[in-house]
């Protein structure tokens, strides 16, 4: 009877569990079956793939520059990526091993700056940038996701589980501060760093307000951008779109799956932490 019951009950949780996901990965499923038909037959609703995809593409690739789109966002997310998990985890670093009242008032301070959203600060910003000739570049575009509490405040609370003797006994035997961040402290935290990169990827990759204000060239528009572009005309393609949704959501999916494991590690090491 136990066993039954058992089974039941698993049963009924695998179905709910199964519903949910189904709900979850309904819309993706749903972009790679429009992205296969014609406009007439997505608006028909119709859910089976179709044969129209190299149609779509051809026609995605004349009237759009879908490869300089694609080669910008990777550019500007990767280097994006880069510059911010070393910002942060150095900050991080520091925050946690020399810590002292002072600190912690600062960094309560930069945790405040969490609720002011970013479009509060985006008009003073392009401001400055304009001023400083770093429109339609790549440095305008990273230099406001470089250094992000959330990030520092990952890696800081990761820090904490870093073995303090370790630091010690490398000083004694004359390893520098920078040697010990980059030889020791690095390789430790690799899940943290995992967690860091996928979530800066992510955002960077999905970055629409801020790089629609600073890049007004055409040729450093991004794929958020060029997708914006396509529903701004009189008509729409809907299958050339839902490709262009699919081109753009790929690569983060990608990066996702690869990283999932190191993710999850990372964003239980803080919580941990």
């Amino acid at each position: 009877m136990n066993k039954t019951r058992y089974w039941i009950g698993r049963g009924l949780k695998n179905l709910v569990l199964t519903i949910f996901s189904l709900f979850c990965v309904f819309p993706l499923i749903w972009v790679l079956i429009a992205a296969t038909n014609t406009s007439v037959d997505i608006v028909r609703g119709v859910l089976l793939p179709g044969k129209n995809i190299v149609e779509n593409f051809r026609t995605l690739t004349e009237h759009y520059d879908v490869f300089g789109a694609s080669w910008n966002t990777v550019k500007y997310s990767v280097v994006c990526t880069i510059a911010s998990i070393i910002v942060c985890s150095i900050a991080g670093y520091g925050f946690e091993i020399y810590h002292d009242k002072v600190k912690d008032r600062l960094f309560g301070l930069l945790m405040l700056t969490m609720m002011i959203p970013f479009v509060a600060t985006m008009l003073p910003l392009y401001q400055s940038y304009a001023k400083l000739g770093l429109l339609n570049t790549t440095l305008g575009f990273i230099l406001p996701s470089v250094s992000t509490v959330f990030l520092i405040m990952l890696f800081r609370q990761n820090s904490r589980t870093f073995p303090k003797d370790i630091i010690e006994a490398a000083r004694i035997d004359g390893e520098s501060e920078l040697g010990i961040f980059f030889k020791m402290y690095v390789p430790t935290m690799k899940a943290t760093y995992a967690a860091g990169a996928t979530i800066t990827f992510m955002n960077a990759w999905n970055n629409y307000m801020w790089a629609r204000l600073i890049m007004s060239d055409n040729r450093a528009q991004t794929l958020p951008m060029m997708i914006s572009n396509m529903i701004t005309g009189h008509y729409i393609d809907y299958g050339m779109l839902m490709l262009a949704v699919l081109i753009s959501t790929l690569p983060t999916l990608i990066v996702f799956f690869a990283l999932q494991k190191s993710f999850v590690q990372g964003m239980t090491g803080a919580v941990k932490g």
